[in-house]
């Protein structure tokens, strides 16, 4: 940037007592009113941390550091910093911030680091798991609107660990995906594919992260789940999960995944179900109908909810594409 096209506004003598309002100052020149916002709020909350917590140079320096880490070990495969917004509660807050969901739809749960780009697209009644060792079972699902209208060709990214509780890009030798698919719903909005029966894991604890829950005294592990994403045009994008009810790891989960709407039960095929899907007679089944929001409702209760949650924080704002800035009119 040239020095001399940029308006600098004085600043000298900075003390504890005014480094905020400068910093907040020289940050302010923008043009972009949300960045200026949100910049002013990332501030002010930084400094006032640091100023209650009498925050130490040596812990400060402790804390880049154990950024710098986050982000050495971090890949296309690993992305340590989501599994750092995840054992904070971020990750489940922002989605709750970002994807409201009335009382008659289907809740969101954490996205989680290994998502990817690259499962291959499957038919129903094909499976998305090679696992031998795995137990095998039988997913039926439906999604609709919630009003119970079938939403047709909706995209649905499955995935899901193998028997060991590992996800396959944690395998250095991996070849092709594997206990991961995409899928569309059909004229009935259903869906139904052969997997595993998920399995209780630790998320990795080798990095960084895991170092701060061992200073936390607190454990890696998830619960059993299987992961589910849906996009389709006019629809609120929901990334969620289901976990199977009564795992050691329900109501501890690491990153806060588990909401009671979510946790399902397995129930084994009647001799009917086995011969319609063509499984084994006692295969376990999980049956679960997903309901959707539109993009328009979602949008509505969103900007409620700024609304009414930042008038409660004392704060004056309105929105500007949905997102709050200062009202200074």
């Amino acid at each position: 940037m040239d020095p001399t096209k940029t308006k600098i506004p004085p600043m000298m003598d900075l003390t504890i007592d005014n480094i905020t309002e400068n910093t907040v100052l020289i940050n302010s020149q923008s043009g972009d009113q949300r960045l200026t916002y949100v910049m002013e709020r990332l501030v002010t909350h930084l400094h006032d941390f640091a100023r209650e917590t009498r925050l130490s140079t040596s812990e400060w320096m402790a804390a880049l550091d154990f950024l710098v880490k986050v982000g050495q070990i971090s890949s296309s495969v690993r992305h340590e910093f989501i599994l750092l917004s995840d054992i904070l509660g971020l990750s489940l807050l922002v989605d709750a911030i970002d994807h409201p969901k009335p009382p008659s739809s289907t809740e969101g749960s954490v996205l989680g680091p290994f998502h990817t780009h690259d499962p291959p697209t499957i038919g129903n009644g094909s499976s998305m798991a090679s696992d031998p060792q795995g137990e095998p079972c039988l997913v039926i699902c439906t999604i609709k609107d919630v009003q119970g209208n079938a939403i047709e060709d909706v995209k649905i990214d499955i995935w899901e660990t193998d028997s060991t509780g590992h996800y396959d890009v944690q395998y250095e030798n991996r070849q092709a995906p594997d206990g991961r698919c995409v899928m569309k719903s059909d004229k009935e909005g259903g869906f139904w594919f052969k997997a595993i029966v998920p399995v209780p894991y630790p998320i990795p604890h080798d990095g960084p992260v895991g170092d701060l829950l061992k200073l936390l005294h607190r454990h890696p592990w998830r619960p059993a789940h299987m992961h589910f994403m849906f996009e389709k045009s006019g629809w609120d994008n929901l990334i969620t999960a289901v976990y199977i009810r009564n795992d050691p790891y329900e109501s501890s989960d690491a990153v806060f995944g588990v909401k009671k709407s979510l946790v399902v039960d397995f129930t084994p095929a009647d001799a009917e179900t086995a011969k319609q899907y063509g499984v084994k007679e006692g295969t376990k089944v999980l049956k679960h109908d997903f309901v959707l929001v539109s993009a328009k409702d979602t949008e509505k209760l969103r900007d409620e909810n700024a609304l009414k949650a930042l008038k409660e924080l004392g704060l004056r704002v309105k929105l500007i594409d949905h997102l709050p800035v200062p009202d200074l009119d």
